[in-house]
């Protein structure tokens, strides 16, 4: 005869293998409606920056709380040799001014349950995904390629085979055969046993954010903070000193090459620095006296990028060199108005 443990084992045996967990029969969570945040709507020099930041502008709209408060962090881009910081939100930053926690979650059977488990529960899922089965990106690489790309996750409906999750500048849904290609269960993934589960986290509400005045204060205390970390030498000037050899490459390899070069490098400086010039207007709305020559340098640097990246494209079409030293000698004095100064004030 079993003994109880031994019953209760073998049930949940059964359903890790058949995906009928406890909690699968549940209704699915509502799906929500959204309407992206004001940093994504209206007149940007760069209306997407990358799939995370974007993500998490959206994400913490969609918990009721203002974004704009958490880009204390934007300071501290360098150049890294290749590419300039790929700009993230610090995890903890948000749990210190948003009350939101951000953890791995485990994935030990199934992507699918793991996430309909967490999304019961009220928390979102960050999961990287195969962008050619996001119909959002229909202008890019829906169907045709294979980009990684994080998503965040707080609807799923396995029955319905639906989901409603948030990416680059809103929140969208999927279905049908892009549900199973997100969570491999296409047949041509069926023979591939060996596939390694991608590395996912969750977000939760562990207590409540701050508000107001505290929520402008722990900011301000940030960007002090931040500002300790700054690069010690103007990264434009790093990244100036390399672009010759970059030049080099891009004419060598062509326009293939120049797309994520213009991404990792003219995108995430001027997407940074717009950021930046956005989080130094919203300081002042809250009574910190930021000059506004400042903020309006950050925004240089920001529109500036976006001039380099349309002069190499003509430069590339037409197969000459483009040293592009006006553009450097903006960007560079830009940075100087725009970080010494903000470093030497007292907030």
């Amino acid at each position: 005869m079993n003994s109880p443990v031994t019953s209760a084992l073998t049930a949940i045996a059964a359903g890790a293998v058949t995906g009928t967990i406890a909690g699968a029969c549940d209704a699915p969570r509502p799906m929500r409606s959204h309407q992206s945040h004001p940093l994504h709507q209206g007149e940007r020099v760069w209306q997407e920056t990358n799939c995370y930041v974007d993500l998490w502008i959206e994400l913490l709209h969609g918990f009721g709380l203002d974004p704009r408060a958490a880009f204390a962090f934007t300071v501290t881009q360098d150049f890294e040799g290749d590419q300039f910081t790929f700009f993230k939100f610090p995890l903890e930053d948000i749990e210190r001014l948003y009350g939101t926690q951000v953890q791995e979650l485990a994935i030990y059977d199934s992507l699918e349950d793991r996430v309909f488990a967490q999304t019961q529960r009220g928390h979102t899922v960050l999961v990287e995904v195969d962008g050619y089965y996001l119909p959002n990106t229909r202008a890019t690489s829906y169907r045709r390629e294979h980009p990684k790309t994080t998503i965040g996750i707080d609807h799923i409906d396995p029955a319905a085979r639906r989901l409603g999750y948030f990416h680059n500048t809103g929140y969208h849904t999927l279905d049908g055969e892009d549900y199973d290609g997100v969570f491999r269960k296409l047949p041509q993934f069926a023979g591939q046993p060996d596939y390694l589960f991608p590395y996912v986290e969750f977000a939760k509400q562990a207590r409540p954010a701050l508000e107001g005045v505290a929520l402008a204060h722990a900011s301000a205390e940030l960007l002090r903070a931040h500002l300790e970390r700054r690069p010690l030498r103007n990264p434009v000037s790093e990244w100036r000193k390399a672009f010759p050899a970059h030049l080099d490459m891009l004419l060598e390899r062509g326009e293939p090459f120049f797309h994520p070069y213009s991404f990792n490098l003219m995108r995430q400086l001027g997407a940074n620095f717009e950021f930046l010039s956005k989080y130094l207007i919203w300081l002042s709305a809250q009574g910190f006296e930021i000059p506004q020559p400042i903020a309006a340098s950050a925004q240089r640097i920001a529109s500036e990028a976006m001039v380099m990246q349309f002069r190499l494209v003509r430069a590339m079409a037409r197969g000459r060199r483009d040293p592009c030293d006006d553009c450097f000698d903006v960007l560079e004095a830009a940075y100087e108005q725009t970080i010494p100064p903000l470093a030497s004030l007292t907030l």
